[in-house]
């Protein structure tokens, strides 16, 4: 997979905290080995980003916590931003305030190699595993006749979940479809079962009222969309998926 990893800088200067899990989603990112470095996109078009705001380039220190922390470490002070897969959703953005997306992911369903499963319809009895209060949640919600098993507790909610379906815990759990489909091809007791398109738009998201950031990040998101360079960061780690913000989705 292409791309270094970022670090983030504490030199004397603009510095801007965002909030994340710690955990193994390549290609999304890779989990720290030591709280600062960070390989993946979410890291390195977090760092473009922050080098277009235009209040002047701003390093970054990642604030590596729980999924269910994040939003909370911003309205509490502790992170100016959660960077980290957020969906923007009605739930969310009664929170923090959003950016434009950055991405726009679609969702899949994971389960045990062998396993039969390949629609919503033939799920009736499963347990379906997703991080608690997500979106990915909410698709699991339509699934008809499953019982849901909400993760998000530990830092490493995305190898939690993987560990649960291998042990039996749950029959399958749903993420997107960036880290679910190679998720899949790469481990032979995994398989996709199914991917549902829903352009699920992933922004970034501001303690309430702090519009001076939130235009500075969204402006920011504007150049690199518009110039090329958030896509090139996109093909660099996912060569295999079209960049989907080119018509301004």
């Amino acid at each position: 997979m292409g791309g270094d990893p970022v670090t983030a800088a504490y030199a004397d200067g603009r510095t801007i905290r965002l909030a994340c899990i710690d955990s193994e989603a390549t290609p999304l990112f890779s989990k720290s080995p030591d709280g600062r470095t960070r390989g993946g996109y979410e890291p390195e078009a977090a760092a473009l980003v922050m080098s277009r705001l235009a209040g002047g380039a701003a390093d970054i220190e990642w604030v590596m916590v729980p999924w269910e922390e994040m939003i909370p470490s911003v309205r509490r002070g502790d992170a100016d931003a959660v960077w980290c897969g957020q969906g923007i959703t009605p739930e969310r953005s009664a929170q923090v305030d959003f950016t434009r997306p950055y991405a726009v992911f679609n969702e899949t369903l994971v389960v045990r190699s062998g396993d039969p499963a390949r629609s919503p319809e033939r799920l009736a009895g499963y347990r379906i595993g997703a991080i608690a209060g997500s979106t990915n949640m909410k698709l699991a919600e339509t699934f008809p006749g499953v019982e849901l098993v909400g993760f998000g507790a530990s830092d490493d909610v995305f190898g939690d979940m993987i560990e649960a379906t291998r042990s039996g815990a749950i029959d399958g759990f749903v993420d997107d479809d960036v880290v679910m489909i190679p998720l899949a091809r790469e481990n032979h007791d995994l398989a996709e079962a199914f991917t549902v398109q829903t352009r699920n738009r992933w922004g970034v998201g501001v303690a309430p009222g702090d519009d001076r950031l939130r235009e500075e990040i969204d402006r920011a998101i504007e150049q690199v969309v518009a110039d090329g360079s958030l896509e090139a960061v996109w093909r660099r780690w996912m060569p295999l998926l079209a960049f989907p913000l080119a018509s301004g989705a």
